[in-house]
């Protein structure tokens, strides 16, 4: 009877460590790949909070932004350039 108990417990065993073996192989390479937090950033024209990934980039004077959109950054840019040139 123990004979048996330690054989379904080493069934058991062996089945539990198969399957996480066999299923964080592609969720850890996911991770590493993504990362598993992704930074936020506020758009400086609509004040929404975006993850960096998804962020539209634009270098202006050397200096990188983060929009949500086109729109914002288009609408940030063209601001940007009327305040130089009325200085």
């Amino acid at each position: 009877m123990i004979r048996l108990l330690i054989f379904i417990f080493l069934l058991y065993f062996l089945y539990r460590l198969l399957r996480r073996l066999l299923t964080a192989g592609p969720n850890r390479r996911q991770e590493q790949e993504t990362g598993l937090v992704d930074e936020m950033v506020q758009d400086p024209v609509c004040k929404t909070y975006i993850p960096v990934r998804d962020a539209e980039r634009k270098v202006i004077h050397g200096r990188t932004y983060f929009f949500c959109g086109k729109t914002c950054a288009d609408k940030f840019e063209a601001d940007k350039f009327e305040k130089e040139e009325s200085v």
